[in-house]
């Protein structure tokens, strides 16, 4: 019962963002309720939802600040010899500057966190896409591609998946580099291929979709205000604000101090610097508040959908029923039908309930085919929460690419989902050339 109404109240999830009836914000709360109401856990609710909530707040937190960070950054106008340097590397040609996002957040995201791969990627980027009309969601996909294959030692999905067989992280990951170096030639052909789609568009001179278009619009006219404002820049100071930034962001790639409190101190500091007029500050804080406000929003709900998922015991169950229902005949080829499924199931399962429920029911059935437990993880990680979290509606990253890039979470969603699957398969397939999963 449990198992069933979870996956329904998931399906009902992503169903309602998807087809854009229902905003995520309003998903997120509604659907989760009413699945407690189901199950007859009502009563238990809002303390689900504040534990939820209790476990997404410093996220929030960090999200919430990080934007009002490097929203004044931007109006400092720090990030414009940056904008000029990529344009002076990659040109004004489509494809290379694909080319250049998907190698900017692979270097970005080399200390794991996909947060701050995003937070940095992509406000960098940004106002280079909206300056040559550029398609905001490449940029969202190019930048998840990058990050999604960019699974390492150090990051979540790889330490929970070692933790939870009792495996040495290098006994797991050894074997995959060489699938990883071919996951990550797909992903700077498909941005290069994205590229030279959109250098034909433009130059067709064909207008961008709606999906894309028409947001796109509405944040270019408020945000291009504060690029290009001599009110607002403050080129004497560049070389403090240029220093401030990539103190940030070493402090929160090192983990010396928890980010939420980083971009807090940073925005304070940033505000105080370039704006020391109470009356400025309030207008800079006003001017981002929109985007900030809705990000807080909408990582809040996220919370409290996992919160009650977690806390009525749906996750568990679904978790237990996916393992008790793999039928006898397919257990020799179990790591490779957790490989071809791993990135959709993201999609329903967390890192956790996936990483430190299904995982060992799975590795031991696989034993009892005589396969290794250890080949399951390793297929895992070909797209659990790796390729799949970008678009996960159970991840913040999900809400936070989507927010940065000035998108909608359902465009962002159909238009990288294939793509992040696309490489998840393809390093499918390297896997077992190569040897590392059987077939």
């Amino acid at each position: 019962m449990l198992a069933l109404v979870g996956a329904v109240a998931i399906l009902s999830l992503l169903a309602a963002v998807l087809s854009n009836r229902v905003s995520p914000l309003a998903a997120l709360i509604l659907v989760p309720v009413a699945a407690a109401l189901v199950v007859g856990a009502g009563a238990d609710v809002p303390g689900h939802i504040l534990d939820g909530i209790g476990k997404i707040a410093p996220v929030a937190g960090m999200f919430v600040f990080a934007i009002l960070f490097f929203g004044v950054m931007t109006d400092a106008g720090v990030l414009a010899p940056l904008v000029g340097l990529t344009l002076r590397l990659v040109g004004r040609k489509p494809a290379r500057i694909t080319v250049g996002t998907a190698a900017l957040a692979l270097l970005i995201h080399l200390d794991g966190s996909g947060a701050v791969c995003f937070l940095v990627t992509i406000p960098a980027l940004r106002p280079l896409y909206d300056e040559l009309g550029m398609d905001r969601r490449i940029l969202a996909c190019t930048a998840s591609m990058a990050a999604g294959v960019n699974f390492l030692p150090w990051t979540g999905p790889t330490l929970r998946a070692a933790a939870a067989l009792k495996v040495p992280v290098h006994d797991l990951f050894a074997p995959m580099f060489p699938v990883q170096l071919v996951g990550l030639a797909f992903v700077f052909a498909a941005s290069w291929w994205l590229g030279r789609r959109e250098e034909r568009r433009l130059a067709a001179g064909i207008p961008l979709p709606p999906a894309a278009g028409e947001t796109a619009k509405t944040n270019v006219s408020s945000e291009g205000s504060h690029m290009t404002s001599g009110g607002t820049a403050r080129p004497r100071l560049l070389w403090l604000n240029a220093g401030l930034t990539i103190l940030v962001i070493a402090l929160m790639v090192t983990g010396a101090a928890e980010p939420v409190i980083v971009f807090m101190v940073g925005t304070a500091l940033a505000l105080t610097i370039n704006y020391p007029n109470a009356a400025q500050q309030r207008i800079r804080i006003e001017s981002h508040s929109k985007a900030a406000l809705l990000m807080a929003s909408v990582l809040l709900a996220a919370g409290a959908f996992t919160g009650i998922m977690n806390g009525t015991g749906m996750i568990a169950a679904m978790a237990h029923a996916v393992a008790d229902h793999v039928p006898l005949g397919v257990g020799q080829h179990l790591p490779a039908i957790v490989g071809t499924l791993a990135m959709p199931m993201s999609m329903m399962f967390d890192p956790d309930s996936f990483y430190f429920g299904i995982l060992p029911i799975l590795a031991n059935l696989a034993e009892g085919f005589g396969l290794e437990g250890r080949a399951v993880a390793q297929a895992a990680l070909l797209g659990q929460m790796t390729t799949g979290f970008p678009v996960s509606p159970l991840t913040p990253a999900t809400f936070l690419v989507a927010g940065l890039s000035g998108i909608e979470l359902s465009a962002h969603q159909r238009f990288s989902f294939l793509w992040l699957y696309a490489a998840s398969l393809v390093m499918l397939v390297a896997a077992l050339l190569f040897g590392v999963i059987a077939l």
